[in-house]
């Protein structure tokens, strides 16, 4: 192995396993100034105001699409769940009402951004959405909580499909350099058979394609399978993905060297990632990533803290705490790549520590999207 790949290795062994722990230590113990914190600079499908905290809602807005009218039907039923955990009925049929006009009287301006090709699709999701956000709004007249939440998470499946409609391509073009990495142009489902139970990942190449292609090929390879999570951390993080034996990370059989992947950051308002430097080196203290450190199970890739460029295997998903990592005021966002979110499976990532196994990782959607290196 070459000198400069052994170093990356040894690199990784050594502060793998600590960095993240010390990282966010420093967040609580240091904080963070209100006056650094200005949201309004950015210009992105998230919307200003308080951070988002669910996982599936960060994913619906970092899709890279360009329509009005179907971002106002999200906003409007994601907004449902702020007013529904004070029991504020006004606003919530107030939410279903304008989401509910673009759907029934504007389709027209939902399907302007929906390729030919799709458009029957898009026209089957709107009659059915049309249907289902009727049942919403039938559970909120009951005032039946737990179908509200129900009807609620199946109208936003819905309007999440509909956006994806909308994407043509990639948006972006990876830099050559990386062009010997595995890369995801698109969304992959990636479901985990663990000691305590399934859990299920979106991993989200729009955003983190050189990351999360990387973690894809891993899983196809069934590099994961029998591996055991090697830190736990309450409220803070769960990490796996280093192989038994010296190595911290992968060796590529075709060169057999370790390899590393680039940190990837895009950030809000930007039109492609940011690699290889932290935002806070970049001088991007306030910048805000489109896939932040701001729900439970947020999937990032590991790596020793000099070395931004010495991930490889070992990922952790991070444990969000309201109080102890708050949204948008912790030290991780711009310093790790997220590159997914868990979506089912929260009560069992609750129950794993370190020394539980993943028994097998599988890829159940999105397969088509991995692309392979061009070269070594």
């Amino acid at each position: 192995m070459p000198d400069l790949n052994r170093s990356i290795v040894n690199l990784c062994k050594r502060f793998a396993q600590t960095s993240i722990l010390a990282l966010l230590l420093v967040a609580l113990s240091l904080g963070t100034s209100a006056a650094a914190w200005n949201p309004d600079k950015f210009n992105s499908g998230l919307p200003v105001g308080n951070a988002i905290t669910d996982g599936k809602a960060i994913l619906r807005y970092a899709l890279p699409i360009n329509n009005k009218e179907v971002r106002e039907v999200q906003a409007n039923l994601e907004d449902i769940a702020n007013h529904l955990r004070g029991k504020r009925w006004s606003p919530i049929n107030s939410d279903i009402s304008k989401a509910s006009v673009i759907l029934r009287d504007r389709p027209d301006k939902l399907l302007k951004s929906v390729s030919d090709e799709n458009k029957p699709a898009a026209e089957a999701l709107i009659a059915q959405l049309n249907q289902d956000i009727a049942k919403l709004r039938d559970a909120v007249e009951t005032k039946d909580k737990e179908s509200i939440w129900t009807e609620r998470a199946k109208v936003l499946d819905g309007v999440g499909q509909l956006e994806e409609l909308m994407i043509e391509g990639f948006p972006y073009e990876v830099p050559s350099e990386y062009s010997n990495l595995p890369q995801l142009k698109g969304r992959a489902t990636v479901e985990m058979e663990t000691d305590k139970g399934n859990i299920t990942l979106v991993v989200d190449g729009y955003s983190a394609p050189v990351t999360a292609g990387n973690f894809v090929d891993l899983v196809q390879r069934g590099f994961y399978n029998n591996l055991e999570f090697t830190r736990s951390e309450e409220s803070y993080v769960l990490q796996a993905g280093d192989p038994p034996g010296e190595e911290a990370g992968f060796i590529d059989p075709n060169t057999g060297k370790y390899r590393a992947v680039p940190l990837e950051i895009l950030v809000r308002g930007d039109s492609e990632p940011t690699y290889g430097i932290t935002l806070e080196d970049a001088g991007r203290y306030r910048d805000q990533p489109v896939l932040p450190f701001s729900a439970y199970g947020a999937v990032a890739m590991a790596r020793p803290e000099p070395e931004p460029n010495g991930g490889s295997s070992q990922f952790f998903f991070f444990l969000f705490d309201s109080e102890l990592t708050p949204a948008g005021r912790n030290l991780l966002d711009g310093r790790y790549t997220v590159f997914g979110y868990l979506v089912d499976g929260k009560e069992v990532l609750k129950e794993l520590k370190a020394g539980d196994k993943i028994q097998s990782a599988k890829v159940i959607q999105g397969i088509d999207n991995l692309v392979e290196p061009q070269a070594a």
